[in-house]
């Protein structure tokens, strides 16, 4: 059984904070299985944008789990926003969540990259 978006999102906010770095809600999706987008703000004015991963890159094992994966690293804010205007018109119950953080990468589980950081 996959952990709630809310909950879900309610953790990592919390961790951020916790750590010292920002995060918000920039668009609450549905509570219970919203697809959730993470961007990335940098000190430099770049953004990167992590969405859920493909569900072929889930095994049996992680298959409640949700797992990321960069889908533009590194560009302008004005990209990022086009991107996440064009999901929310195919999606609108989807959760935009935005950090300010120079690593996520102890926080935020990765689709065949990293470790789990939640396990």
């Amino acid at each position: 059984m996959r952990l709630r978006s809310d909950i879900f999102v309610s953790a990592l906010v919390r961790r951020l904070f916790a750590r010292g770095d920002f995060a918000a809600v920039e668009h609450k999706g549905e509570e219970q299985a919203g697809a959730i987008f993470i961007r990335q703000r940098f000190r430099d004015g770049s953004e990167t944008l992590y969405a859920p991963a493909p569900q072929s890159l889930f095994d049996e094992e992680e298959s409640g789990t949700r797992l990321f994966e960069i889908r533009i690293e590194r560009k302008e804010p004005q990209e990022i926003r086009e991107t996440l205007d064009r999901e929310l018109k195919f999606d609108p119950d989807l959760w935009i969540v935005e950090l300010e953080t120079d690593d996520i990468g102890d926080i935020v589980p990765f689709a065949g990259f990293r470790a789990n950081p939640l396990d």
